[in-house]
């Protein structure tokens, strides 16, 4: 029986129907209940992180089916951006994905590709087998699937910085997140995002961004930078993690009672 689809939120149509910045944080227990809490916070995006956390494709699909109930965006960042793993993340109903480690415009035309279906691009078609077609329940979802995709790619190097404007204009690149703990490693500046040089090469990043009229994103655990990116611009800004919640509050707790 066809049925009328309710995708999950549009990270580039909430940053376009929005007249604030966004903020968000990461989900990378690998838990449905961590990404549930999240998404009922009152933040406005949920990163479910497959690249650095114990994500696999069972866990995010619960997180997916978590957090579908609450008004957030749901981003996916999935471990580089091979087709595959694109195609089968998009299969579970992800609606925004994020590749890391984009460095050059080929790079970015390449993944791309790898999120739409063809003739535009080479995703692979299974929806008769897809959460994201509700098992071929979606009246025409296979022709209109690729505009409710957004696509950010996260720049994280000297060469990813040095090529943003170029890498920002790519057609279907919705947005980009700068990340920089790996600039800073990149810059030679190891364990310091807030060295001057990383500093001033993020904000270079979000001007040329903006400047091509590309939705700019920075991962900003601190209130200074993070006030300091949305400051010069940023569409959106992650300023936290499931993990460093636990750690950090853990901690205050062990501080105060256990002495």
């Amino acid at each position: 029986m066809p049925i009328q689809l309710t995708p999950d939120r549009s990270l580039a149509a909430m940053i376009a129907e929005t007249d604030r910045p966004l903020v968000g944080a990461w989900s990378s227990l690998g838990s449905s209940l961590a990404a549930e809490i999240l998404a009922g916070s009152g933040l406005d995006v949920v990163v479910v992180d497959g690249e650095h956390g114990p994500n696999d494709l069972t866990t995010i699909l619960g997180q997916l089916q978590a957090t579908a109930a609450y008004p957030v965006a749901t981003l996916v960042r999935v471990p580089y951006g091979d087709p595959v793993v694109l195609k089968q993340v998009l299969d579970l109903g992800a609606t925004n994905v994020l590749v890391p480690m984009v460095d050059g415009v080929e790079q970015a035309e390449g993944v791309v590709r790898a999120v739409r279906y063809p003739p535009a691009g080479i995703r692979g078609v299974g929806s008769a087998l897809a959460r994201s077609a509700r098992w071929n329940r979606v009246p025409d979802y296979v022709t209109t699937a690729d505009a409710g995709v957004t696509l950010v790619v996260q720049l994280e190097t000297r060469a990813a910085v040095a090529d943003a404007r170029e890498i920002a204009a790519v057609d279907g690149v919705d947005a980009v997140l700068v990340g920089p703990a790996d600039l800073a490693a990149s810059m030679g500046h190891p364990g310091e995002q807030e060295h001057p040089d990383v500093v001033d090469a993020v904000l270079a990043t979000v001007a040329a961004c903006r400047d091509v009229g590309t939705p700019v994103g920075v991962n900003a655990f601190t209130p200074a930078m993070a006030d300091r990116y949305l400051d010069a611009g940023a569409a959106f800004v992650l300023v936290g993690a499931d993990a460093l919640l636990i750690a950090r509050g853990a901690e205050a707790l062990a501080e105060r009672y256990a002495r």
